[in-house]
Formats: C-alpha cells, sequence, structure tokens
C-alpha cells in the first residue's frame, strides 16, 4: 500500500498574487506612452484574417470566433481597411424601367460614381424634352404637313362626293347631307321634288327614279365605305409625321446624352430603349391630338415621366480609396437580400423598378459583409437566404412574404446582381462548433476559421504592450490619464480575469469598462489622473453592485442558518467548496459535506446522484473516488462497506467535480474515526491514484472561506488545500495576501490523497491508511459472519 509521509506548507505571500511588473517602462501616466495600436496575443486569427482577404476564389469566407467582449469585430475591420485601402472602388448598380416587360426592371452595372450621373443625365434629358418636343410640334414645318395631310383627306373626300354628286345630277338626281346622313333626292328644273308631288308622278317615272336612286345608293354605300380606310390612311401618315418629328426632336438630344457613356453598352443600350418609347409615347410631352398616343393606364405610382427615372441602387465614391465594409447589425432577410417597397392605391397594393431598395449584400458587394452570427441564426430566412446568394453567385431580391403565402400581390422580378464580396461572420465558439457538426454547408462557404485567443502569456514585454493598450483605451474614450500605479492594478485585474496569473486577458471590453469607472470616481474626487485608489474603488464597487446573493448567502451561514463550522474538529466532516455565478458575477461559497459508513455490500452512495440533483460530471468524480478505495485498500478482502455521501442543505442542482476530494476525506475520516479540521476548507478534484487535480474558480473558492472566517474573527489556524496545479492561477484580492502575510489564514498547496488527509486529520497518511484497512477488514469480518449465518439450513417444521 502506498502512502505519502510528506506534509502541506502554506504558501508565501508573494506566491498568492503576482504584482505588475512594469520597470520596462519609464512613464509616469499613460499620457507618456505610446498607444498600442495593435491586437497583442493574436497572431493566429490575425493571420488566418490576412489569409481570407488575400484568396479570392467562392467559398473562403471568414468565420471568427471568440469569447464576447474580446473586440474582435475591431480587429478585424482594422485589417480589413487595410486590405480593402488598396482595391479600388466596386461599381455602381442602377434600376431601369424594362418597356416591355414593366415587372421584370434592368439592372446595369456601371464604373463607380458614374450612376448618379447617369441618373442625372436622363432626368436632364426628360426636362429638355418637355420643352423640345411641344415646340417641334408646334413648329411651322410640322403645322404645315399636318395641314396638307389634313387638306390632301378633305379634298381626296370631297372629290368623291363631287363625282358622285355629279352622277347623280345627271340622272336628275341630287345628294343631300341629312342629320340621318347622306341621301338622294330627285329634282325637276333644278329644285328638289316634294314627297307629294314625287308620289303625284306617273308610276313609270316614279320606278325609274327609284332605280337610279337604288343604284346611286350602291355607289353612295361604295364611296362611304372607303372613307375609314382614307382616314386610316390620314392618320397613320400623321402618326409616321408625329414618329418623324419626335425622333428628330429626341435624337440630338439622345445622341448628345448617349455621348457621355460612349464607354458603356449597358447604358447606350437601355438610351435607345427610352428612345423607342419616347417616340411611341409623345403624347405625354404634347396635346394629344390625332395620332399622338400616349402610355397606356398604369396602376404604378408616381407621375407618367417617372417611367424614364433612374434608380440608383448602389452608388460608390471613386474618390474614397477602398472597397466598403459593411456591418449589419439587423440581419432580417429584407435587410440582408433587398427589399420591394409598396404603395397602397385605391386599395391596391401597387410597386415599380424605383421602390426596390438595397440590402447589406447589394451595399458590401466588391467589398465585405460582417454579421453577427447569433443575430443572424435568430431571424427567419436569412442564414439558408445567405447560403442560397453564396452558392448562387448572385443576389437576388426574396420577399419574406411570398414565402409564407401572406401576400397574392403581384410584385416585380428584377434581374439579380452578381456576388462579389466576402462574407465575414462572428460568433462564439459554441454556435460555430454547431453549425458545423450539423450544418453539411458549412464547411463550403465558410472556409477560413479565425479563432481568437482569451487571453496571452504574462511577462515584462507582454505587461509593457499591455499598459500601452490601457494607453490606447483611455485615449480612444477621452478618459483621464492613467498613473503608473493604477495601470499595474488595472494588468493585475487582467491576470485575475483570465483566471490565471501568468496569463492577460483578452476580453477587453471588461478592462474598459473598469477604466471608464475609475474615471468617472477620479472625476467625482476632482483628480486631472486616474490613480490606484480610483480603480481599486471601481473595482470594490463593481463588486458592491452585483453582490447581494452573496452577501445574503453569507448572512445565513453567520446566523447558522446554513451550518458551517470554522473551528473545531468532526469525523465524516469537511468543509468543501463551490462557485456560483450569477449575471456574470462570481463567488465562492463553502459547502458541509458529510459522510456516514456501515458494512454493505461495497456501495458508495453519492445521494445528490440519486434524487437526480447531482450533474453527471458530479457523479463521475464520485465513481472515480469509488475506484481510488477499491483499489487502494482491502486487497485481500471483498470490499464490504456502505457509505453515503451529500452536499449538506444543497436544494438545487450540484455539477462539477471540483468536491470530489473532499468527498474523499470525508469518506476516510468515516472510516478511520478520524476526525477532521472545520477551519480549513478543501477544493480538487482527484483521480483514481489519489492525485489531486486542478480546478476551476480557484481565487473566488478561496475569498468565499476567507470572508466567513474574517466575518467570525480570524484565528491563524484557518486555510484552504488547494491542488499545487491551482497556485498558478492565484490571484488573490489584496486583504486575503496580507492576511496570509500576517499569519492568519493560510493557502495550502496539495498534491496527494495522503498530503492532504495529513493536513485534515493529524495523522500520519500511514497511520490513517492503516485504520481505514482495519476497518474495511473488519466490514468484511462482519458481513462474512452474517452471511454464514444465513447459509445455515433452517430446522423442518413439526407435523402433526
Amino acid at each position: 500500500m502506498l502512502s505519502d509521509t510528506s506534509h502541506a506548507t502554506p504558501l508565501p505571500p508573494e506566491r498568492l498574487r503576482r504584482p505588475a511588473d512594469l520597470a520596462s517602462l519609464v512613464f509616469q501616466s499613460t499620457a507618456e506612452l505610446t498607444p498600442f495600436d495593435g491586437f497583442t496575443g493574436q497572431e493566429r486569427a490575425l493571420g488566418a484574417v490576412r489569409l481570407g482577404s488575400a484568396i479570392t476564389r467562392p467559398g473562403f469566407n471568414l468565420f471568427a470566433i471568440g469569447q464576447p467582449g474580446l473586440a474582435m469585430q475591431q480587429a478585424v475591420e482594422t485589417m480589413l481597411r487595410e486590405a480593402a485601402a488598396t482595391r479600388e472602388a466596386p461599381p455602381d448598380w442602377v434600376y431601369v424601367n424594362n418597356f416591355t416587360e414593366p415587372h421584370k426592371p434592368v439592372a446595369i452595372r456601371l464604373p463607380a460614381g458614374r450612376a448618379v450621373k447617369f441618373s442625372a443625365a436622363l432626368r436632364e434629358l426628360i426636362e429638355d424634352l418637355k420643352a423640345t418636343l411641344p415646340a417641334a410640334f408646334e413648329s411651322e414645318d410640322h403645322q404645315k404637313r399636318r395641314g396638307a395631310m389634313d387638306e390632301a383627306f378633305q379634298k381626296k373626300q370631297a372629290e368623291a362626293f363631287k363625282e358622285l354628286n355629279d352622277k347623280a345630277v345627271a340622272r336628275g338626281l341630287v345628294l343631300l347631307r341629312t342629320p340621318l346622313g347622306f341621301a338622294f333626292a330627285p329634282t325637276k328644273n333644278g329644285q328638289v321634288v316634294s314627297p307629294d308631288e314625287f308620289h303625284s308622278w306617273d308610276e313609270a317615272a316614279r320606278l325609274k327614279v327609284e332605280q337610279s336612286i337604288h343604284e346611286m345608293e350602291k355607289e353612295l354605300e361604295h364611296v362611304v365605305q372607303q372613307i375609314p380606310a382614307w382616314e386610316k390612311a390620314r392618320r397613320e401618315e400623321i402618326h409616321k409625321l408625329n414618329r418623324d418629328t419626335a425622333n428628330f426632336a429626341v435624337g440630338r438630344l439622345i445622341d448628345e446624352t448617349k455621348a457621355k457613356f460612349a464607354d458603356l453598352p449597358q447604358v447606350l443600350a437601355h438610351f435607345e430603349a427610352v428612345r423607342r418609347d419616347l417616340v411611341d409615347n409623345v403624347g405625354m410631352f404634347v396635346a394629344k391630338g390625332e395620332g399622338e398616343d400616349g402610355p397606356a393606364p398604369s396602376p404604378s405610382p408616381g407621375g407618367p415621366f417617372d417611367r424614364y427615372d433612374v434608380n440608383v441602387f448602389v452608388a460608390n465614391d471613386p474618390e474614397t480609396c477602398g472597397v466598403p465594409i459593411i456591418s449589419e447589425l439587423h440581419p432580417t432577410l429584407g435587410n440582408l437580400t433587398g427589399r420591394i417597397e409598396y404603395l397602397s392605391m385605391q386599395g391596391a397594393l401597387v410597386t415599380n423598378f424605383r421602390l426596390i431598395e438595397p440590402g447589406a449584400l447589394h451595399r458590401a458587394n466588391g467589398g465585405y459583409l460582417l454579421l453577427d452570427v447569433r443575430a443572424l441564426l435568430a431571424e427567419p430566412f436569412s442564414w439558408t437566404a445567405l447560403k442560397r446568394v453564396l452558392k448562387r453567385g448572385e443576389i437576388v431580391i426574396e420577399d419574406v412574404s411570398h414565402f409564407l403565402g401572406l401576400a397574392s400581390t403581384v410584385t416585380l422580378e428584377p434581374d439579380p446582381i452578381p456576388l462579389d464580396l466576402k462574407v465575414v461572420l462572428f460568433g462564439e465558439r459554441i454556435l460555430y462548433y454547431l453549425l458545423t457538426q450539423h450544418d453539411p454547408e458549412m464547411s463550403e462557404h465558410f472556409k477560413i476559421l479565425a479563432d481568437f485567443e482569451d487571453d496571452f502569456e504574462r511577462s515584462a514585454k507582454s505587461e509593457a504592450a499591455y499598459a500601452k493598450l490601457i494607453a490606447a483605451m483611455a485615449m480612444q474614450d477621452r478618459l483621464r490619464p492613467l498613473q503608473r500605479d493604477a495601470v499595474a492594478l488595472v494588468i493585475e485585474q487582467a491576470a485575475r480575469l483570465a483566471d490565471d496569473a501568468g496569463k492577460l486577458t483578452l476580453v477587453t471590453d471588461e478592462i474598459r469598462n473598469l477604466i471608464v469607472e475609475a474615471d468617472h470616481w477620479a472625476a467625482q474626487s476632482g483628480r486631472k489622473r486616474i490613480e490606484q485608489q480610483d480603480v481599486q474603488y471601481a473595482l470594490d464597487q463593481q463588486v458592491w453592485r452585483a453582490s447581494r446573493i452573496r452577501d445574503r448567502d453569507q448572512e445565513m451561514i453567520l446566523d447558522n442558518v446554513a451550518l458551517i463550522e470554522t473551528t473545531g474538529q468532526h469525523v465524516g466532516q469537511i468543509n468543501g467548496l463551490s462557485v456560483m455565478e450569477l449575471g456574470g458575477f462570481r463567488f465562492g461559497r463553502p459547502t458541509r459535506i458529510t459522510c456516514r459508513v456501515r458494512p454493505g455490500s461495497g456501495n458508495v452512495i453519492d445521494i445528490e446522484r440519486e434524487v437526480k440533483l447531482g450533474g453527471p460530471i458530479h457523479s463521475k468524480g464520485v465513481l472515480i473516488l469509488s475506484g481510488f478505495l477499491a483499489g487502494r485498500y482491502a486487497l485481500d478482502a471483498p470490499m464490504s462497506l456502505f457509505a453515503s455521501l451529500v452536499f449538506e442543505q444543497s436544494y438545487g442542482g450540484v455539477e462539477g467535480d471540483s468536491a470530489s476530494s473532499a468527498e474523499l476525506y470525508a469518506l476516510l475520516s468515516a472510516l478511520a474515526e478520524a476526525p477532521l479540521r472545520q477551519d480549513i476548507a478543501v477544493t480538487g478534484s482527484i483521480n483514481q491514484h489519489g492525485e489531486i487535480q486542478a480546478i476551476g474558480g480557484v481565487n473566488e473558492k478561496i475569498e468565499g472561506f476567507f470572508d466567513i472566517c474574517r466575518k467570525r474573527g480570524l484565528t491563524g489556524t484557518q486555510g484552504v488545500a488547494i491542488p499545487v496545479a491551482n497556485v498558478r492561477h492565484l490571484m488573490l484580492r489584496q486583504e486575503v495576501v496580507d492576511a496570509c502575510a500576517a499569519g492568519q489564514f493560510a493557502i495550502y498547496p496539495i498534491t496527494t490523497a495522503d498530503e492532504g488527509i495529513t493536513l485534515l486529520t493529524g495523522l500520519s497518511a500511514e497511520a490513517l491508511n492503516s485504520r481505514v484497512e482495519q476497518r474495511l477488514k473488519d466490514f468484511a469480518k462482519i458481513r462474512q459472519r452474517f452471511g454464514a449465518s444465513e447459509a445455515k439450513p433452517k430446522p423442518e417444521p413439526d407435523t402433526p
């Protein structure tokens, strides 16, 4: 049987809190330091950002992951600006009317800065035409040609009727125009014969006249039937004249405007479409007359001339170097892929190409789009829409109401716009891992991972860099300079936030908040610089504001509502330590752990697990200590033990294995009937070989027990036993360090279970292990004796 006879020695005060080392920097305040403009400790992530921004192939988008508060977006944006500044501004995009299919607006690509000029040129063209076209139609030449056409029509019509009338006269008839139309009547001596006189004629004369009238009516009918054809021919001639006039008036202005965009074929094609539509709808510009048609009535919003407008969809400034970097804070489907607006007109929703609005993908096209993945996933349809855009390589405007079947309104189908951008997602590690695990398209579209560190190694060089980072924060937020000792305290707090005396946190949001609050307290005190006392007061205030639950918990212990002893000794009873975190505030609290033993079948019962209050890791810890017990003691006899372990007065869930060493000590104490010190609290997990392993939250656990002891009165014997592996994590409050330096409190590094049980019982590990061994053998004998008695045959009952 192995044993460890070494004794735990309290840690010296200098091991309990590592002070900042600013010897390499000569300064009195941060005003004398050059602000650090880089991102120290993030070489791995920033290298990934450089790679992602350099590769232009599809799919090499970025996914930046890390702890909230790491300023990932700030770091990525800074690097992307450097890459973006070397590239030309991306093209402009406009939507124009499709005159043949109005529900399919046409997208046109223009060089940066040309979209606004294109829109202004068209608007100026239409304004000029409003004056030019009426003048052309009112010109003497147009009016003469128009008058000649009308005169020719009238002449042709008059000649036809004159010829018809001459024929009628030759037959003794005359052609009359009546309210009911044309009619023939007989004449006598040049006068129209009245009906009464006509009826007085003899029958032969009447029949002859009626025959002549019948024949002339056929010729009249032939002439009248020709009149619509002549009228149509006249209108066509007038329409052709109007088109020729419009072409002449429009052509020069359009050709002059086209010359400004001679290098853009799509724009030239649109000008030709505008020319054709203007000629066809010249009636919009002039007083409508014969042969002058206007556009068909349209339900679209806006005036008749809006059809020639230009929707400047995306406009970039060529004078501004670089490509856009767009951050979309609210990535709804419409905000991401664009949307089509509607107006209510006469009880119906109508739209046109001028109501197409760009999304973040359009605004960032040619550059970089930054999205928070949690916000993206929280919006319905947005994540799948983004993947569709990346897969297609073009941006299609999608309407969520049509996806859901909530709208039956006829909508537009704008031309898709080719995609040319880099998407950068920001999120927590768990979101990245879940998406990678459950979404097979994730790796197809986001091939570059930028994993940001939470902390970095602490050294004199890194502390000097951190001091310059603090100077940069103070300057960026226009805060007072920090004095040298204040900077040192901030750096020490950065190590505490990293949960490691040998590292400094890179979660700079909390550091920034601390400096801002310290600046406030310095202002309240009328100081021009932030001093160490201001930083310390800010730290104390942060704890005080969040510590109501902790204070109530400690009150219950001090009032003996929650039973925790900090003096004396008890068998099978020990003070374990746990950490609670509420709203970002962590604090340690002691918990009484007890154990009872008796002969049994080798079971160690975890009461927390039995009542389903223990988590899987906690249950694993109990099973590990059972393995340690079975592998060390009474190897020549069956394990004949029944033991029950419980966290007393624990009414919530228990998770983690940091109390497994304390549970083992309570179990060994109960078996050996050796009392444990109640003035020493214990934390640390154990393995099956009896080695004490590191745990989390060591600083909060120590301080939680220290607070109870201090409020009850420090005796000089109180302390906390921690795993030796956690010594490097110690960044205790200064008052705890001072109490240890004064011999009022102690921190014991523990390596093995034997070392810990020796500290807690005062017995050597060999002596205590012998007691445990003997007790287990006694249990085995008891169990064997009961087993033998149960195996004896029972006497047969008497029979009558």
